[in-house]
């Protein structure tokens, strides 16, 4: 039995090979949108995924202002954050958060589905989100990616 094929292989910051990739977000629903761009960028559809190295692509978001909601979630989601000052609670619907900046409310749902720690935030800028179709990356040659 030869035993050098079944070796592990365990990525460092000098052997992993990052991507760019455009995703359009227009028509997609933002939880199933979300959860697939948060695994790319994390490097889990690679198949030598290591979970202590930020091994994941890089990923562009186009059209980020027409992405889809289901059910009556635009008007009823809230995001709450809060001042740290008495009484300084603040809830922010979607329909808000898409008229002020709609970027957010994607960074903020794939943000969730990152590790809350050192290297979740260092992750989660791998993450490019823009309105419109436009984006100034042309230069890392992205990749379109069809999610």
């Amino acid at each position: 039995m030869d035993t050098l094929s079944y070796k592990t292989r365990s990525l460092n910051k000098t052997t992993i090979d990052k991507k760019w990739y455009v995703v359009d977000a227009e028509g997609k629903t933002l939880g199933r949108f979300a959860s697939e761009v948060a695994k790319i960028i994390r490097g889990k559809n690679k198949p030598d995924f290591t979970p202590h190295v930020d091994g994941g692509d890089n990923v562009i978001v186009i059209n980020a202002e027409k992405i889809s909601l289901t059910g009556n979630k635009y008007d009823t989601k809230t995001y709450i954050r809060h001042t740290t000052y008495p009484g300084g609670q603040r809830e922010t619907t979607v329909a808000e958060m898409m008229k002020k900046k709609p970027e957010a409310v994607i960074e903020k749902a794939v943000r969730g589905m990152l590790p809350k720690n050192r290297l979740g935030r260092k992750i989660f800028h791998n993450l490019f989100v823009y309105t419109g179709g436009e984006h100034p990356h042309d230069a890392q040659k992205p990749e379109k990616l069809d999610l």
